[in-house]
């Protein structure tokens, strides 16, 4: 009986299952056009959740063609957008090394610019002042690549002035971070540390803000070690160069309290 009674649970189950109405495909004939037009609406209208599986199915249905080429173009753009970089910058990188000579392959170079230069910017320094130059610098030299590929390459390109700019930021963090290191070795009287990064600034990021604060820190790490030579030098090229520097000293406690450096 109780087989019986498995058998005929079984039977109602199956048939209750047969019951419930499959789920309807409706782009199961739709064409590439539609596709991209359906998927470029939800693109424009902020649903990149959408615009991206739009995108999917017309490259997985249509792998060919001038809407598969430029779904590709977009669906790095809207994965940059729906905040999951890592599957934008291979969508970029896929597309410049299928299509290196299409007309839109600089703003390749310049999305992934964008990604790697956003990147690291959580929810909370949206609302919360942060200084970028504290920040892993991974990602902000990856972004300078990525921009000076693309004035390298494409001089006139209409994204090329706005990566000029974006560089010359980047450049100017990079540096500073640099100067956090140095002075972080300076604290804790690791001096020949210290002066080597200050000699990186000031050999490497010349005509940015950190140039002054490397000589200074340089002539005190020189001064500490013994090596009184070069620290005069550090001193009067320092004088030289920038006669109104105000050294505004070592590491805060703020700073020290925080962070420590990425690359030791």
């Amino acid at each position: 009986m109780r087989i019986f009674g498995l058998i005929i649970i079984a039977s109602l189950v199956l048939s209750g299952c047969s019951l419930v109405p499959k789920q309807i495909d409706t782009t199961k004939n739709w064409s590439a056009s539609k596709f991209y037009s359906e998927a470029k609406k939800s693109l424009n209208e902020g649903d990149f959740e959408e615009a991206i599986k739009f995108y999917e199915q017309l490259e997985a249905r249509f792998p060919f063609g001038k809407f598969a080429q430029q779904a590709q173009v977009e669906i790095a753009y809207a994965y940059y957008k729906f905040d999951e970089p890592d599957s934008a910058l291979i969508a970029a990188d896929r597309f410049i090394k299928l299509h290196p000579r299409h007309p839109n392959v600089d703003y390749l170079y310049y999305l992934k610019g964008l990604v790697n230069f956003n990147a690291g910017k959580d929810l909370i320094s949206k609302y919360i002042p942060q200084d970028p130059t504290q920040r892993d610098p991974g990602a902000a030299r990856a972004s300078f690549d990525d921009f000076s590929v693309l004035v390298r390459k494409y001089p006139q390109s209409k994204y090329s002035e706005d990566a000029r700019q974006r560089m010359l930021y980047l450049r100017n963090n990079l540096a500073e971070y640099e100067i956090h290191v140095a002075r972080y070795y300076m604290k804790r009287s690791a001096y020949l540390a210290a002066s080597n990064r200050a000699k990186y600034v000031v050999e490497n990021y010349q005509k940015t803000t950190a140039v002054p604060k490397a000589l200074a820190i340089m002539s005190k790490a020189y001064q500490q070690i013994g090596l009184d030579n070069l620290s005069k030098d550090a001193m009067r090229v320092l004088q030289k160069n920038y006669p109104n520097y105000q050294d505004s000293g070592a590491i805060t406690k703020t700073e020290e309290s925080s962070w420590i450096p990425w690359k030791p």
